[in-house]
Protein backbone atom coordinates (compact mmCIF):
# COMPACT_ATOMS: atom_id res chain seq x y z
CA UNK A 1 0.00 0.00 0.00
CA UNK A 2 1.81 3.46 -1.18
CA UNK A 3 1.14 6.84 1.18
CA UNK A 4 -1.72 7.61 -0.69
CA UNK A 5 -3.23 4.74 -0.23
CA UNK A 6 -2.68 4.56 3.26
CA UNK A 7 -4.20 8.27 3.67
CA UNK A 8 -7.27 6.88 2.24
CA UNK A 9 -7.46 3.72 4.29
CA UNK A 10 -7.06 6.31 7.48
CA UNK A 11 -9.65 8.14 6.30
CA UNK A 12 -12.08 5.52 6.49
CA UNK A 13 -10.89 4.33 9.44
CA UNK A 14 -11.74 7.61 11.11
CA UNK A 15 -8.38 8.74 11.45
CA UNK A 16 -6.99 12.17 10.88
CA UNK A 17 -4.49 12.37 7.52
CA UNK A 18 -2.59 16.01 7.19
CA UNK A 19 -2.98 17.74 3.82
CA UNK A 20 -0.67 20.09 2.93
CA UNK A 21 -1.58 22.58 -0.05
CA UNK A 22 1.30 24.39 -2.18
CA UNK A 23 4.34 26.15 -2.00
CA UNK A 24 2.66 29.22 -4.30
CA UNK A 25 -0.52 29.19 -2.09
CA UNK A 26 -1.09 29.34 1.68
CA UNK A 27 1.78 26.99 2.24
CA UNK A 28 -0.16 25.20 5.38
CA UNK A 29 -1.13 21.84 6.65
CA UNK A 30 -4.55 21.44 7.80
CA UNK A 31 -5.36 17.78 9.99
CA UNK A 32 -8.07 16.17 8.10
CA UNK A 33 -11.13 13.80 9.58
CA UNK A 34 -13.94 12.47 7.70
CA UNK A 35 -17.21 14.55 9.13
CA UNK A 36 -19.12 11.38 9.78
CA UNK A 37 -16.12 9.82 12.42
CA UNK A 38 -15.67 12.83 14.07
CA UNK A 39 -15.80 12.60 17.70
CA UNK A 40 -14.97 14.66 20.82
CA UNK A 41 -11.66 12.96 20.75
CA UNK A 42 -10.86 14.03 17.21
CA UNK A 43 -11.46 18.04 18.70
CA UNK A 44 -9.11 17.21 21.34
CA UNK A 45 -6.42 16.52 19.01
CA UNK A 46 -7.37 19.42 16.94
CA UNK A 47 -7.11 21.83 19.20
CA UNK A 48 -4.10 20.81 21.20
CA UNK A 49 -1.79 19.42 17.99
CA UNK A 50 -3.39 21.55 15.47
CA UNK A 51 -4.53 24.79 16.81
CA UNK A 52 -6.60 26.64 14.36
CA UNK A 53 -9.89 27.31 13.04
CA UNK A 54 -12.12 23.88 13.16
CA UNK A 55 -13.93 24.05 9.80
CA UNK A 56 -16.43 21.52 8.31
CA UNK A 57 -16.93 21.23 4.34
CA UNK A 58 -19.79 20.87 1.81
CA UNK A 59 -19.81 20.05 -1.66
CA UNK A 60 -20.97 23.42 -3.11
CA UNK A 61 -23.80 21.85 -5.35
CA UNK A 62 -25.06 20.42 -2.50
CA UNK A 63 -24.95 23.40 -0.67
CA UNK A 64 -27.13 25.16 -3.19
CA UNK A 65 -29.22 22.60 -3.73
CA UNK A 66 -30.38 22.47 0.31
CA UNK A 67 -29.70 26.79 0.50
CA UNK A 68 -26.46 26.75 2.34
CA UNK A 69 -24.67 30.10 0.72
CA UNK A 70 -21.89 31.62 0.72
CA UNK A 71 -21.06 33.81 3.55
CA UNK A 72 -19.94 36.50 1.47
CA UNK A 73 -23.46 36.41 -0.39
CA UNK A 74 -25.16 36.81 2.73
CA UNK A 75 -22.93 39.68 3.70
CA UNK A 76 -23.70 41.24 -0.12
CA UNK A 77 -27.11 40.85 -0.24
CA UNK A 78 -27.76 42.57 3.40
CA UNK A 79 -25.63 45.01 2.14
CA UNK A 80 -28.19 47.45 1.65
CA UNK A 81 -29.51 47.60 5.20
CA UNK A 82 -25.82 47.74 6.23
CA UNK A 83 -23.35 49.18 3.92
CA UNK A 84 -20.01 48.25 5.60
CA UNK A 85 -20.72 44.65 4.48
CA UNK A 86 -20.49 45.72 1.16
CA UNK A 87 -17.62 47.50 1.72
CA UNK A 88 -15.53 44.56 3.82
CA UNK A 89 -16.26 42.16 0.98
CA UNK A 90 -13.46 39.96 0.54
CA UNK A 91 -12.13 40.85 -3.20
CA UNK A 92 -8.39 40.86 -2.10
CA UNK A 93 -7.46 37.04 -0.71
CA UNK A 94 -3.94 37.32 -1.53
CA UNK A 95 -3.65 33.84 -1.92
CA UNK A 96 -6.73 32.90 -3.58
CA UNK A 97 -8.39 34.27 -6.94
CA UNK A 98 -12.04 33.70 -5.77
CA UNK A 99 -14.41 34.45 -2.94
CA UNK A 100 -13.99 32.94 0.26
CA UNK A 101 -15.10 29.39 1.39
CA UNK A 102 -17.04 30.18 4.48
CA UNK A 103 -20.23 29.67 4.66
CA UNK A 104 -22.35 30.07 8.21
CA UNK A 105 -21.87 28.58 11.09
CA UNK A 106 -24.13 26.45 12.96
CA UNK A 107 -24.91 24.42 16.25
CA UNK A 108 -27.16 21.55 16.62
CA UNK A 109 -30.44 22.02 18.63
CA UNK A 110 -29.37 19.65 21.24
CA UNK A 111 -25.68 21.32 22.21
CA UNK A 112 -25.81 23.43 24.79
CA UNK A 113 -23.04 26.00 24.44
CA UNK A 114 -22.16 24.56 21.24
CA UNK A 115 -18.63 24.96 21.65
CA UNK A 116 -17.18 22.21 23.96
CA UNK A 117 -15.50 19.19 22.18
CA UNK A 118 -18.76 16.78 22.58
CA UNK A 119 -21.29 19.52 21.34
CA UNK A 120 -19.32 20.43 18.35
CA UNK A 121 -18.68 16.65 17.81
CA UNK A 122 -22.53 16.21 17.76
CA UNK A 123 -23.04 18.76 15.54
CA UNK A 124 -20.33 17.75 12.96
CA UNK A 125 -21.66 14.32 12.63
CA UNK A 126 -25.31 14.87 12.69
CA UNK A 127 -24.93 17.33 9.91
CA UNK A 128 -23.07 14.99 8.06
CA UNK A 129 -25.93 12.40 8.59
CA UNK A 130 -28.62 15.16 7.69
CA UNK A 131 -27.23 16.06 4.66
CA UNK A 132 -26.30 13.45 2.65
CA UNK A 133 -29.28 11.10 3.56
CA UNK A 134 -31.38 10.26 0.82
CA UNK A 135 -34.02 12.31 1.66
CA UNK A 136 -35.77 14.23 -0.74
CA UNK A 137 -34.14 18.17 -1.13
CA UNK A 138 -37.14 19.31 0.82
CA UNK A 139 -37.27 17.14 3.37
CA UNK A 140 -32.85 17.85 3.83
CA UNK A 141 -33.92 21.20 4.26
CA UNK A 142 -36.85 20.71 6.85
CA UNK A 143 -34.66 18.36 8.66
CA UNK A 144 -31.91 20.73 8.71
CA UNK A 145 -34.23 23.70 9.98
CA UNK A 146 -35.84 21.41 12.95
CA UNK A 147 -32.00 19.92 13.62
CA UNK A 148 -29.64 23.07 13.62
CA UNK A 149 -29.85 26.65 14.81
CA UNK A 150 -27.77 29.33 13.36
CA UNK A 151 -25.34 31.63 14.10
CA UNK A 152 -23.37 28.36 16.04
CA UNK A 153 -19.86 27.09 16.46
CA UNK A 154 -19.38 25.02 13.54
CA UNK A 155 -17.87 27.00 10.73
CA UNK A 156 -18.95 25.57 7.81
CA UNK A 157 -17.00 25.79 4.12
CA UNK A 158 -18.83 25.64 0.54
CA UNK A 159 -16.37 23.82 -2.07
CA UNK A 160 -16.84 25.93 -5.79
CA UNK A 161 -19.14 23.92 -7.95
CA UNK A 162 -15.89 22.03 -10.08
CA UNK A 163 -13.85 20.79 -7.01
CA UNK A 164 -10.08 21.58 -8.10
CA UNK A 165 -10.83 23.59 -11.18
CA UNK A 166 -11.87 26.73 -10.12
CA UNK A 167 -10.48 26.78 -6.69
CA UNK A 168 -7.59 24.89 -5.03
CA UNK A 169 -7.87 25.50 -1.36
CA UNK A 170 -7.96 23.19 1.80
CA UNK A 171 -11.62 22.79 1.23
CA UNK A 172 -11.86 21.30 -1.84
CA UNK A 173 -8.50 19.34 -1.55
CA UNK A 174 -10.14 17.47 2.31
CA UNK A 175 -13.52 17.21 -0.48
CA UNK A 176 -11.67 15.86 -2.49
CA UNK A 177 -9.86 13.26 -0.23
CA UNK A 178 -13.68 12.33 1.41
CA UNK A 179 -14.81 11.25 -2.21
CA UNK A 180 -11.66 9.28 -3.49
CA UNK A 181 -12.21 7.34 0.19
CA UNK A 182 -15.36 6.72 -0.31
CA UNK A 183 -16.88 8.19 2.60
CA UNK A 184 -19.62 11.10 2.72
CA UNK A 185 -17.75 14.16 0.98
CA UNK A 186 -17.58 16.31 4.10
CA UNK A 187 -14.38 17.03 5.94
CA UNK A 188 -13.90 18.68 8.97
CA UNK A 189 -10.55 20.26 8.85
CA UNK A 190 -8.05 22.73 11.05
CA UNK A 191 -5.25 24.36 10.52
CA UNK A 192 -1.82 23.16 12.20
CA UNK A 193 -0.32 26.23 13.80
CA UNK A 194 3.39 26.66 15.39
CA UNK A 195 4.40 28.21 18.73
CA UNK A 196 6.05 30.82 16.84
CA UNK A 197 2.64 32.96 15.60
CA UNK A 198 2.66 31.51 12.51
CA UNK A 199 1.31 28.08 10.70
CA UNK A 200 3.90 25.10 10.96
CA UNK A 201 6.30 24.72 8.67
CA UNK A 202 6.15 21.84 5.99
CA UNK A 203 9.33 20.14 7.72
CA UNK A 204 7.65 20.61 11.17
CA UNK A 205 4.25 19.14 9.83
CA UNK A 206 6.36 15.64 8.23
CA UNK A 207 7.85 15.45 11.54
CA UNK A 208 5.03 15.68 13.97
CA UNK A 209 3.39 13.12 10.99
CA UNK A 210 6.26 10.34 11.39
CA UNK A 211 6.31 10.92 15.37
CA UNK A 212 2.03 10.28 15.26
CA UNK A 213 2.22 7.73 12.99
CA UNK A 214 -0.30 10.10 10.22
CA UNK A 215 -0.22 10.25 6.90
CA UNK A 216 1.01 13.30 4.99
CA UNK A 217 -0.55 13.76 1.10
CA UNK A 218 0.02 16.99 -0.70
CA UNK A 219 -2.26 19.18 -2.76
CA UNK A 220 -0.46 17.92 -6.15
CA UNK A 221 -0.82 14.44 -5.30
CA UNK A 222 -4.43 14.64 -4.54
CA UNK A 223 -5.13 16.52 -7.58
CA UNK A 224 -3.35 13.98 -9.72
CA UNK A 225 -5.30 11.33 -8.11
CA UNK A 226 -8.73 13.40 -8.41
CA UNK A 227 -7.95 13.76 -12.40
CA UNK A 228 -7.67 10.23 -11.94
CA UNK A 229 -10.89 9.44 -10.14
CA UNK A 230 -13.34 11.66 -12.43
CA UNK A 231 -11.86 9.89 -15.23
CA UNK A 232 -13.06 6.33 -13.97
CA UNK A 233 -15.95 7.08 -12.84
CA UNK A 234 -16.83 9.91 -15.10
CA UNK A 235 -17.89 13.02 -13.40
CA UNK A 236 -17.84 16.66 -13.19
CA UNK A 237 -17.60 17.13 -9.50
Amino acid sequence: MNGFEKALEDIRSGRPVLVYDFDDRERETDMTVASEFVTPQTLRIMRHDAGGLVCTTTPGRLAREIGLPFMSDVFWDDSGKYPLLGKMAPTDIPYDRTKSSFGITINHRDTYTGITDDDRALTITKYAETIFSDAPVEDIRTAMGEGFRAPGHVHLLNTTDRILVDRKGHTELCTALMYMAGVKPSATICEMMGDDGGARSKAEVEAYAAENGLSLVTGDEIIERWEEFKAQHGEDL
